[in-house]
Parts: structure tokens; C-alpha cells; sequence
């Protein structure tokens, strides 16, 4: 697959281009006591190109912008949608993921990209408190949903997508890992 869209190489993130489905989630969140509860999901994840950007006439990035919805397996019904956009640093190896979800939370998490074997791997993650990769949350979100760190593993090989990502929350007087994981696959190779 090449780099190379419309003259602009997005390295590692022209992998990711193009519209996924998966049947395959699992979402392990807290109740009402801060104990799991799990709920199988589908989701749909489209990748589009975002194009480039030069910050201080030194850094040259690169980013792809995506829309990520979730659906209940056993009704349909959405329970997640989050937006933002994957950010590459060719010069650094370094790999940005900001993301913004409706409840009033946003986060820049960062990290690196390798490969191993023909697959893709992307590791980010983000702090609540760090002045780069960090969380950013409503007052209301802070008091009664704070979450303090994110984690997320997302790994790309051919035409099937992996990810795997860790929400630390203190929810209802407790810690809690809230976690996501699913597989997809891609259907379309749309670049915009």
C-alpha cells in the first residue's frame, strides 16, 4: 500500500484510510457500585486524510481524522461516539491520537509506532495532569467520572484492525478500568 496520498506521505497512517466494521466488541465499563458490566458492541471507525501541518517552521506532521461510533449487539442503540484525529511525527517516530467524546472530555495521548511481522502497531497513552499528553474534562465530568489516564492499543495488519485501550476512571467512589477492544474490518478504501 502506498504512502503517498495527493503528494503527502502519511507514513504509517495511510494504513488506517478507508471505512471499518467489526461485530466483535467488547465493552467492560462500570455500573452504578463501580463493578463491570459487559456489553458486546459493533462499531464503525472511518479514516479520512486531514492532510499537513508545520508547526514553527521546524515540525512537519501528518494526520488522518476519523468518527468512531459503537452500537449495543443486542439493540442497536449508540453508546459511543468519538471523534479526533491519529498524527504522525515522521522525524521522531512519534504517534499523536487526540480524541473527543460528547460527555465532555477530550485528551491528547502520544507514544510510538512499530512494526512487527507485516502489522502495524500504534501505542499512545495520556495522563490527567500531564502538560502534553493529558485529559482534558468537564466540571461535572472531574467530580463524578474523573478519568486519569488513558491507554490504547491499536494494531493494523492488511484489511483487519485491532485495538485495545484502558480507561482509568474514578467512578462512584472507586477506581475502575474501564476497557474496550474489538476487531474490524475494512470494507471501503475511501481517502476522503
Amino acid at each position: 500500500m502506498s504512502t503517498l496520498i495527493d503528494g503527502i506521505d502519511y507514513g504509517p497512517l495511510a494504513q488506517l484510510i478507508g471505512k471499518w466494521i467489526g461485530n466483535k466488541g467488547l465493552d467492560n465499563a462500570p455500573d452504578a457500585h463501580a463493578n463491570p458490566d459487559l456489553t458486546e458492541y459493533s462499531d464503525e471507525l472511518v479514516f479520512t486524510v486531514a492532510g499537513s501541518a508545520e508547526n514553527a517552521e521546524e515540525q512537519n506532521l501528518v494526520s488522518v481524522k476519523y468518527h468512531h461510533v459503537v452500537r449495543k449487539l443486542e439493540n442497536g442503540r449508540i453508546f459511543h461516539d468519538q471523534i479526533g484525529h491519529w498524527i504522525f511525527d515522521k522525524s521522531t517516530h512519534t504517534i499523536m491520537h487526540s480524541l473527543s467524546i460528547p460527555r465532555a472530555v477530550c485528551l491528547l495521548a502520544g507514544g510510538q509506532y512499530q512494526e512487527s511481522n507485516g502489522e502495524s502497531i500504534f501505542n499512545v497513552e495520556a495522563v490527567a495532569g500531564s502538560q502534553t499528553y493529558g485529559i482534558v474534562q468537564s466540571p461535572f465530568m472531574l467530580e463524578k467520572a474523573t478519568t486519569k489516564a488513558f491507554k490504547m492499543m491499536l494494531s493494523v495488519k492488511d484489511n483487519e484492525l485491532n485495538y485495545h485501550e484502558i480507561t482509568s476512571l474514578h467512578i462512584y467512589g472507586k477506581d475502575f478500568e474501564h476497557s474496550d477492544k474489538s476487531t474490524l474490518f475494512r470494507v471501503t478504501y475511501d481517502q476522503e
